[in-house]
């Protein structure tokens, strides 16, 4: 999967790579040349098109002049505009020369006229102005040549595909701001390794497409290697899938025990199980309060049922000992969609943990040993907890010992607070960290939802997720989301690929929903679950 580099990581890289003989001039060839195919990719004939390319003074505009030669060499006719200028020595720019293309220079252009004409006519625009290291304000002649730039565009009645070499220009890299100046981009073409700041709003709105470009670097190369922040790729996930062999049975796919729901939130339980059998499992078993099973029984006739103990439609303390059985026959458990924090079923969980002495000792101020509250935790099968599970967790003093080990909790920023402690907008302000902190201080696998979901393990590894759409800003997507991950989970997937794998299918079923429907605010929870299958098709035939 492709790495995550921050700008101080990305300098250090190629500076070993350079030194190792990948030198900076056969990288900057190595980037333009992917620029070039990326575009290439999207508009495969550029014969005749009109390409300008906005070039800085630094290593961007050098990519974006390799990829002006390549694109000059399929037919297109570019013309390059530089905001200051390059090196007399500058290769790139004398091999352009010497193929007899315009190259304009914004110190020479009285009142933008020349660019203002290129622009007025360009099929395609580059933008190669500003690399990773900028950081706000922007000045000078970047600040003029953009600002003109965007007028022209958002003035014309025909779009303009815009492509960044590397990152939209105007971009901290690192954080995610941006400056108002900045173009937004349809294809962004970053180079050996995702940018965290790519990944972050508000900059990440100006990125469009994102396309990691080669520079040369081998996947096992040294300090890229050693990162270990990544974002999903379907042809690695596509690895990580389970086998399903033609002489399989039910049981060869496992078996999901869901416990949810309640009479205020009916639908989590029937949400989560139709995306536990979308994503293969073999047997879906839905354990929930009697009440509700009338209601949504027919929304996934396929599952079978277990009627738990209630009070007032909330499942009560006592469906612990029903569960028992079914437990021992599960290969994932389920707990929390739509359960409600009723004082019933926060007793109903402390049972179902085998935490009652460590509970009740909690309540009177007891200070509890980690290892004694192991030993009575009864043995569950692998566990995924979600939504109002995650809240009634709280209650359990030192829960994440109560919990078998490495399981997967998913919570959103608001849920995140509450488990943690700390206020929603810290947690929102570095995700990835947050995740990863919490995964190795709780053992457990964090996905933590939202704009790209950020899945990490106990170890420090962890994955982003390169989805952001409104379309999963509904009630009932997360419930969607804990069961793709469960359904997987109980096919034997080990933990981690199960919240990844989980989480892009997800992602990707949202963004297969919305095309559907056509508006992203049309997009229902179960349009979601419904477009999984769609999803796990792309991923499975890439």
């Amino acid at each position: 999967m492709p790495k995550i580099a921050t700008v101080g990581q990305m300098r250090a890289i190629e500076k070993a790579a350079d030194s190792s003989g990948l030198t900076y001039a056969m990288m900057m060839e190595n980037a333009g040349r992917s620029v070039a195919q990326a575009i290439l990719g999207r508009i495969p004939d550029v014969g005749g098109k009109r390409v300008v390319i906005l070039v800085g003074a630094g290593n961007n505009g050098g990519d974006g002049l390799v990829a002006g030669n390549h694109l000059a060499e399929a037919g297109a006719q570019v013309a390059v505009y530089l905001t200051k200028p390059r090196p007399e020595d500058d290769p790139h720019l004398a091999r352009l020369r010497q193929r007899g293309l315009l190259i304009a220079e914004a110190g020479q252009d009285q009142r933008m006229r020349v660019l203002a004409n290129l622009l007025s006519t360009a099929d395609l625009l580059i933008d190669g102005v500003l690399g990773t290291g900028f950081k706000l304000p922007m000045e000078g002649a970047a600040r003029e040549v953009l600002s003109k730039a965007k007028e022209i565009l958002h003035a014309r009645d025909r779009l303009v595909f815009v492509a960044a070499v590397d990152c939209p220009s105007g971009l901290n890299c690192d954080t995610g701001e941006i400056a108002g100046e900045a173009l937004q981009s349809d294809l962004t073409v970053t180079l050996a390794a995702v940018k965290p700041g790519l990944l972050r709003f508000p900059g990440a709105e100006y990125v469009g497409e994102l396309v990691v470009g080669d520079i040369g670097l081998p996947a096992d190369f040294g300090l890229l290697a050693e990162i270990r922040l990544e974002m999903a790729a379907p042809a690695d996930l596509r690895k990580w899938l389970p086998m399903r062999p033609r002489d399989a049975h039910k049981g060869t796919f496992g078996r999901v025990l869901i416990v949810a729901g309640s009479v205020n939130y009916p639908g989590a339980v029937a949400l989560a199980g139709l995306a536990a059998y979308r994503v293969g499992a073999g047997l879906v078993t839905l354990a929930a309060p009697q009440p509700i099973q009338p209601l949504i029984a027919a929304l996934v006739p396929e599952a079978t049922w277990i009627l738990l103990p209630h009070e007032l439609g909330a499942i009560a303390k006592e469906a612990a000992a029903v569960l028992e059985q079914p437990i021992a026959g599960s290969t994932c458990l389920l707990l929390g969609p739509g359960l409600g924090q009723e004082e019933c079923t926060a007793d109903f969980l402390v049972r179902l943990l085998g935490a009652e002495a460590a509970h009740s000792r909690g309540k009177i101020g007891f200070v509890r040993e980690g290892k004694e509250s192991r030993e009575t935790t009864k043995p569950l099968p692998p566990c995924v907890i979600d939504a109002d599970g995650l809240k009634l967790l709280t209650q359990v003093p030192d829960w994440a010992q109560h919990l078998p080990c490495e399981s997967i909790l998913t919570p959103h920023p608001g849920e995140m607070a509450v488990l943690t402690g700390l206020p929603k907008d810290e947690i929102q302000s570095d995700r990835v960290a947050a995740a990863q902190h919490w995964a190795t201080a709780w053992g457990h696998i964090v996905v933590l939802k939202g704009a790209y979901t950020v899945v990490a393990e106990p170890s420090g590894r962890a994955v982003v997720i390169p989805f952001a759409t409104p379309a999963l800003a509904r009630a009932g997507t997360g419930d969607v989301l804990a069961g793709a991950i469960a359904g997987f989970r109980a096919q034997g997937t080990p933990p981690f690929e199960a919240a990844v794998l989980g989480a892009y299918l997800h992602g990707r079923a949202g963004e297969l929903a919305f095309r559907r429907s056509g508006s992203t605010a049309s997009v229902l929870a179960r349009d979601v679950g419904e477009a999984l299958p769609e999803a796990l098709r792309e991923l499975t035939s890439r």
